[in-house]
Parts: structure tokens; C-alpha cells; sequence
């Protein structure tokens, strides 16, 4: 036997024996085990960034692409809502008399005007915002549970030059009018019977001004349009501080949207069950943008009902529907009825959907499919469950890291910083370690560029500099999560001072603040707390009052008069010393720890009445199914 006949196939058996040791042959392992997962999700993911790139090629927008689908399936239902159906046509029309008459009063400046819409659920929302964008003009949708000096400030921050409301809100611009009238003028969307004295006397009636426009397409002014131009605004609370206006170009629309469509193979004959606000991004953006872009029907409801939602979906026979979190745990608080699994729904897709539930509800329900998903509204990062992974809220194949350049980086735990190593760059996470989530910025690249907020300086908040290397740019999501050995990621908290309470975050700043003003601007500390059992954090406050002076049935009063009820503290702890660092900043870390357990806070001599509390919270406690032994007020 010739030499190297005998050292080909012993090379190969020492190299086979190297890769199949160790570390090594866990990772084929994993590739091997992952395989059909990669392939099916790289398949969809080039299918995602082929489309955008040839979109964004042909300039398209949001309004070229509604507008195409109108001309093409005119009769096409785009909405049903309140048994009421829309038609593509009727919704091309609609929006064109709103862009008209926009056009006419702000588009003499400059494209790219802000106007603010505080509207409930229904096809005229989506008609307004994309009305207004079919001429360079950008709605703000603001959240409809503002109110006062919140309200008023997520108004400013836009830089709102006008603001669209519903008549449902007429108390809550009243409150505020004096305060931004003279800045900004006042429409008001009304039904045609709606009687006089429910409008604003400041306010010009839309609704009657509209009708008579010419609905005609706006051509040369939807092709002005470009694919980077600002679509709309939403509030996100971030990490700290008050509501800020996100940016959504029109690719970033198209992204979330298309994006969430091909990942989870949505059919052009699936109906969509939506009962999401429509001024958050699953709703607003990712729901109502099957209709705009993908032809989908989507059927609208003004506010989610637990008792209606599968009713609804029979009714309407709906074949997809969205959820986040707390809407799943609402629905399996329901009693058993015959329509638990008498649906056609095979698809729920949103986010939040905690793991300790994930299973009964899917036996309960019947739904074949479970679409998670995660990313920040400002983001550029952005994650999907494809195949049912219990608990996932995505993954990213374990090659891929290069093609789509997301991980997790170690933070400090009390900080929330990012730890760096003696060469000064970030320390990357390893499987099952927590760790913040982060994504490469790179403008060049539609998928992974961030486009921040209104205010530059909240935007470079949100960005780490010399991540992995020098100069490099990463986009810091706030949250903790865990990836495990086979790619796949896991929620596991809030970095910062933000928690998430019935589905809305709860930036800790402004409730303390108001806490404040409300108390007589006594030191506050406000923190979300776990309760067994229930979907987020309830929020907290521990208020530093060593005289005893607080009224708590003033503060509960006031609170429920500037807050909106998911903003409002569950639990409140006084404390006759306050818990303050070297350098003068609350412990917050600490008494988060303590939370409500009472065995572990002494008891307070202070007292004051529980049941005026009670019913001061009762639209929280209603909610939560609390019972009166649940909240608590300590030392």
C-alpha cells in the first residue's frame, strides 16, 4: 500500500474525530438539527429583501402601492368594520378628498408636515393618515389615553401643526386647547348625526368639510413621494422620559409590514382579525399594512372585548388574527363556549404571548400557528417565530450573524450599561447568558438602518458607538433577552426605566413626575413590580414622606385624573428614609426587589383608608380581577 493511500484516510479520521469533539460537535449538531428551520427562514428572508430593494428601486410608497391595488381590485373588500365594508375604491376616494384638502392648507411651506390624529378604531383612521400622506404631510398618531401635559407634550414634540380628533375626545382637548391653539389649529372627525354642542367650539368639522371634494387620484403629487420620505410618527415610550414621536418612513412601513407577511406566509385570501389600537405599531402599522400593501382584508374593531374575540372571528370568518400578551391571558380567563374552536383562524401573530400560557392556549383555541414576534417600533432590529418554537420570540440561524448582524451584549445589571473588556469594546453574550439587545446600523442597507425619533437627541440615546469595533454603530433595544444553543431568542426583561403593563409601556419618569406635582412635589420613585400569575410588571410608587402627611384618597384622585388607568401605580410604599446612592440616586433596583411582599418591608405605623384606595384604582383592580387583600400601602 502506497503511502498516501494509508494517510488520505487516516487524515480524514483525525479530522473528523477534531470536529466531532467537544464544542465542535454540538454546534454541527445544532446546525444539523436546525437545518429545515434555516432553510425555510433564509428562503423567506432573501424573498424579503429582494422585494424591498426592488420597491425601494421603483420609489415606491405606501400611497403608490394603495393606489395600485385600488386601480387593480377596485371592488376588493380593504376594511369591515361595525359589519360596515369598505372597498379598496371606497378607501382610495376617502383618503383622496382628505389629501385634497390638506394639500390646499399646509402644503404651501414644506412636504413633511406634522399633523397629529387622536382617533378610536375605524377605516377612516387609516383614510386620514394615509390621506394626508398621498401629499408629503405626516400624521402623528397619538396615543388616545393622554391626557393634560402628557397629551399636550406628545402634541409639541411632533411639532403638530394641526391635530385631528375624534369627537369621543372632545373633553380631552378641551383640557388643553389654551395650551396649544395658538400653534395649532383643531379638526374634528364627527358622524353626520352628531349634534352640534358635542364639537369643539375652535374646531373645524372635517367630516362636513370633505364631503364634497373631488375624489380623483392626486398623481403627480403621490409620485413626488419617495421611498425614505417620513410616513407617519409613533409614540413610543422608549426607555425613559416622556412619549417621543418614532419616525416610520415609508420603507420602514413597508419592512415591518411585508416583512411579518413573508416570514409567516400570510395568503392574499386571508382575512385578519384586528382589534389592536391603531395608533401602536402591531395594529397601526403591521395589521392595517396587509391592507395597503398585501391586499389582505383586515377586519377592524373599535376596542378588544375577551367575550367577542372568537365570536367575531367566526362571524367575520377570519383566518389570521393578531394578539399581543395580555389579550391572550384575557381570553383564556374566558369561560368555555362553543366558538373556542369553531373558527377558521389558523395564524395568531403579535407579541407578548408569555410561555407559561403558550401551550393551554393553543389546545384551547385550536390555532395551528403562533407568529411571535419582537422589535422596537424605533428599531432596526426585528425578530419572527416561524416554527412554533414555545416561547421564542425568533431566531437567527447560528452562520448568519454576518448577513443579519443582531446579538446580545452583557450590561450591568443595576446600570443597565453596557460592560466592555480591557480593550474597550462590548462583551457578546453567550448562549443561555442574558443580555441587551443590539443591531448593526448601516444606512446603506434598508433592513438594518435606524431612523430614531423626532428629537436627534433622544435618537443618540439609542445608539452604541464601538460596539466590536472602532467606529462601528449598534442600535440599543433596552431589552434583555437569552438566546439559547440553536439560535432561537427569549424575552426576559426591560433595561432602563420603562415596564409593560396591559400591553402599553409605562416610562417610569413621567408617572413619577406627575406622582410629584399630584403629592406636592414630594420625592417618588415609580418601578414595575411582578405579580404571580399576571401578564408584565404592575407599576409601584414609593413616595418619601416621613412626616405622614400624605393623603392618599388626593393622590388617587389626582392620579386617575392625569394618568390613563394602565399608568397608574397598583401599589404604594411610603418611606421615612429615602434609599439614595453616593451620588444621590434612589435605590430603585432595591426596592423593586422588596416589590409588595410585605414580609420582606417592615411595617408602617401610617395609616389611611384601603377601600377609598380601592375604589379610586377600580378601573385597574376591574381589569386585573384584584381582590381588595392585593394592594398594599407600607413603610
Amino acid at each position: 500500500m502506497e503511502l498516501y493511500e494509508f494517510l488520505i484516510p487516516a487524515l480524514a479520521l483525525v479530522i473528523g474525530a477534531y470536529l466531532l469533539t467537544g464544542p465542535r460537535r454540538r454546534f454541527i449538531h445544532s446546525l444539523w438539527k436546525t437545518l429545515p428551520r434555516d432553510v425555510v427562514g433564509a428562503y423567506r428572508f432573501v424573498r424579503v429583501n429582494v422585494i424591498l430593494w426592488w420597491w425601494e428601486r421603483r420609489r415606491l410608497t405606501v400611497a403608490k402601492m394603495f393606489t395600485k391595488l385600488a386601480t387593480d381590485h377596485p371592488d376588493r373588500i380593504a376594511f369591515i368594520f361595525e359589519d360596515k365594508e369598505w372597498t379598496y375604491r371606497e378607501l382610495e376616494e376617502f383618503s383622496n378628498r382628505v389629501a385634497r384638502y390638506f394639500r390646499e392648507k399646509y402644503m404651501s411651506k414644506s412636504r413633511e408636515q406634522r399633523i397629529g390624529l387622536i382617533l378610536e378604531n375605524r377605516p377612516e383612521y387609516v383614510g386620514i393618515w394615509l390621506g394626508l400622506s398621498k401629499v408629503g404631510l405626516v400624521a402623528a398618531l397619538v396615543n388616545t389615553n393622554l391626557r393634560r401635559d402628557v397629551l399636550v407634550h406628545s402634541i409639541k414634540a411632533a411639532g403638530c401643526v394641526a391635530v385631528i380628533f375624534g369627537s369621543n375626545f372632545k373633553d380631552a382637548i378641551e383640557d388643553i386647547k389654551k395650551s396649544i391653539l395658538s400653534t395649532t389649529d383643531l379638526y374634528q372627525w364627527s358622524e353626520p348625526e352628531q349634534p352640534k354642542r358635542a364639537f369643539v367650539e375652535e374646531a373645524i368639522d372635517l367630516s362636513a368639510e370633505i364631503s364634497t371634494i373631488d375624489p380623483k387620484p392626486l398623481v403627480a403629487d403621490v409620485n413626488k413621494g419617495y421611498p425614505a420620505e417620513k410616513l407617519i410618527y409613533i409614540y413610543t415610550s422608549g426607555t425613559t422620559g416622556m412619549p417621543k414621536p418614532a419616525v416610520i418612513t415609508n420603507i420602514r412601513f413597508m419592512l415591518m409590514s411585508y416583512g411579518v407577511n413573508s416570514m409567516l406566509n400570510l395568503q392574499p385570501s386571508d382575512r385578519i382579525y384586528n382589534s389592536l389600537p391603531l395608533y401602536h405599531t402591531a395594529g397601526g402599522l403591521i395589521g392595517v399594512g396587509q391592507t395597503l400593501l398585501s391586499g389582505n382584508t383586515v377586519v377592524l374593531r373599535g376596542r378588544f372585548s375577551a367575550s367577542k374575540f372568537w365570536p367575531d372571528c367566526v362571524y367575520y370568518e377570519c383566518t389570521v388574527a393578531q394578539y399581543i400578551g395580555e389579550m391572550c391571558r384575557y381570553l383564556l380567563s374566558t369561560p368555555p363556549s362553543a366558538c373556542d374552536k369553531n373558527h377558521k383562524v389558523r395564524l395568531m401573530f403579535g407579541n407578548g404571548l408569555r410561555p407559561q400560557i403558550w401551550k393551554a392556549f393553543v389546545e384551547r383555541f385550536g390555532v395551528k400557528q403562533i407568529g411571535e414576534f419582537y422589535g422596537a417600533t424605533e428599531g432596526n432590529s426585528n425578530l419572527v417565530n416561524i416554527d412554533n418554537k414555545v416561547g421564542a420570540v425568533g431566531f437567527v440561524p447560528l452562520y448568519a450573524g454576518s448577513l443579519y448582524p443582531v446579538t446580545l451584549i452583557r450590561v450591568d445589571e443595576e446600570t443597565g450599561e453596557p460592560m466592555r473588556g480591557p480593550n474597550g469594546l462590548c462583551i457578546r453574550c453567550k448562549p443561555g447568558d442574558p443580555g441587551v439587545f443590539v443591531g448593526k446600523i448601516d444606512p446603506k442597507r434598508v433592513l438594518i438602518s435606524f431612523y430614531g425619533y423626532a428629537d436627534m437627541k433622544a435618537t443618540e440615546q439609542k445608539i452604541l458607538r464601538d460596539v466590536f469595533k472602532k467606529g462601528d454603530q449598534y442600535f440599543n433595544s433596552g431589552d434583555i433577552l437569552v438566546m439559547d444553543e440553536l439560535g432561537y431568542f427569549y424575552f426576559r426583561d426591560r433595561t432602563g426605566d420603562t415596564f409593560r403593563w396591559h400591553g402599553e409601556n409605562v416610562a417610569t419618569s413621567e408617572v413619577e413626575a406627575v406622582i410629584s406635582n399630584v403629592v406636592g412635589l414630594k420625592d417618588a420613585v415609580v418601578y414595575g413590580v411582578e405579580v404571580p400569575g399576571v401578564e408584565g410588571k404592575a407599576g409601584m410608587a414609593a413616595i418619601y414622606d416621613p412626616e405622614h402627611s400624605l393623603n392618599i384618597k388626593e393622590m388617587a384622585e389626582g392620579l386617575k385624573k392625569s394618568l390613563p388607568s394602565y399608568a397608574r401605580p397598583l401599589f404604594v410604599r411610603v418611606l421615612s428614609e429615602l434609599p439614595i446612592t453616593g451620588t444621590f440616586k434612589m435605590k430603585k433596583k432595591d426596592l423593586q426587589r422588596e416589590g409588595f411582599n410585605i414580609e420582606k418591608v417592615i411595617s408602617s405605623p401610617f395609616s389611611c383608608s384601603l377601600d377609598t384606595l380601592l375604589r379610586s384604582f377600580d378601573t385597574c383592580r376591574s381589569r386585573t380581577h384584584f381582590t381588595s387583600s392585593t394592594i398594599q400601602v407600607s413603610t
